[in-house]
């Protein structure tokens, strides 16, 4: 989405009053460790508030923005970060100078519930969306005509993004980090940041049931050695098998563990790794659906379309320009 390698592209943070603190850290530093072979900044990073006002987090301190809402005219991308407590938390509603400020803008994004103000400004009408699990239902209450989905890291909805909470903004910008430039740019920034460079963003957020203790009786072992052998048939006899379980106890401590089923799980590492061939490869689609463990072009086509929505070759070309 960078208009010219010589231009980087301009993020400018909008951050209110109560703001969390590490929604306002995570895209200077995500973005702001992002380079090009060439050693070259591909993003620039601004922050601003209504009226270049000082702001107080929730941490008990007050930042200074450099700039006000005008920074927003000549972004390309804006971010919102969460808020605890406020109007918009209350009662949904913002100014009408920052309602307008975020209207009409390339691309929006929101960390946790950051997503309350881009609900209150209009701009996830009819649309997709995800907030810190812990206030769904409050932002349900108060947006109804969003469609919340409390259960996932983050939503791509193209031109509008939200996150779920606090470290789910780390996911998000990785993302976009990804999307704007390939995995490989993308990978290096998550090196840089010391973090894993993919977690999906259907992947269940951590919301607050019981687990149990692991004591080594898990499924974590068999969860990687699944992974070394996505290119094969894995029914749930071989899994339980692998794990020293029933199949009945293995598919309860799978669902416990990771949230959804081991077919689930394996079908989105499965798509992931699909993704990483499509990007970083040569590979012609019917051998990428081989070695995912989809077998035939056609059943990798019909998974990448329910993950991503564009068949395999569309969603090569978006990541390398090819």
């Amino acid at each position: 989405m960078c208009k010219n390698p010589a231009m980087p592209h301009r993020i400018a943070v909008v951050v209110l009053d109560r703001f969390a603190p590490l929604d306002l850290g995570v895209p200077g530093q995500v973005f702001g460790a992002t380079y090009n072979a060439s050693g070259e900044k591909l993003y620039e990073v601004v922050t601003c508030s209504e009226g270049r006002a000082p702001v107080r987090c929730s941490a008990g301190y007050t930042v200074l923005p450099d700039h006000d809402l005008d920074v927003l005219d000549t972004a390309d991308t804006v971010v919102v970060t969460g808020v605890h407590g406020g109007s918009v938390m209350e009662d949904g509603t913002i100014s009408a100078t920052l309602r307008a400020a975020l209207q009409n803008r390339p691309r929006v994004m929101s960390i946790c519930t950051g997503s309350f103000v881009l609900a209150a400004a209009g701009l996830l009408d009819g649309r997709p969306a995800t907030t810190h699990w812990r206030d769904a239902a409050r932002f349900a209450r108060l947006f109804p005509e969003v469609r919340l989905d409390p259960d996932v890291l983050f939503v791509d909805d193209g031109d509008v993004l939200t996150s779920a909470g606090v470290a789910a903004g780390l996911d998000l910008c990785l993302h976009v980090i990804r999307r704007d430039h390939g995995s490989e740019v993308a990978n290096r920034t998550a090196r840089r940041c010391v973090m894993p460079p993919w977690r999906e963003g259907g992947q269940a957020q951590y919301v607050d049931r019981p687990l149990p203790q692991d004591n080594g009786g898990g499924t974590a072992a068999t969860r990687e050695w699944m992974l070394t052998r996505l290119d094969a048939p894995l029914d749930l006899n071989a899994l339980a098998g692998h794990a020293r379980m029933s199949v009945r106890t293995f598919t309860r401590r799978f669902r416990e563990e990771t949230g959804m089923s081991p077919a689930r799980w394996l079908t989105r590492q499965r798509v992931q790794h699909a993704r990483r061939l499509l990007e970083t490869t040569d590979l012609g689609v019917e051998e990428v659906a081989r070695q995912a463990g989809f077998g035939t072009a056609v059943s990798l086509r019909q998974h990448l379309h329910a993950a991503v929505g564009v068949p395999p070759l569309a969603y090569r070309r978006t990541f390398r320009g090819v």
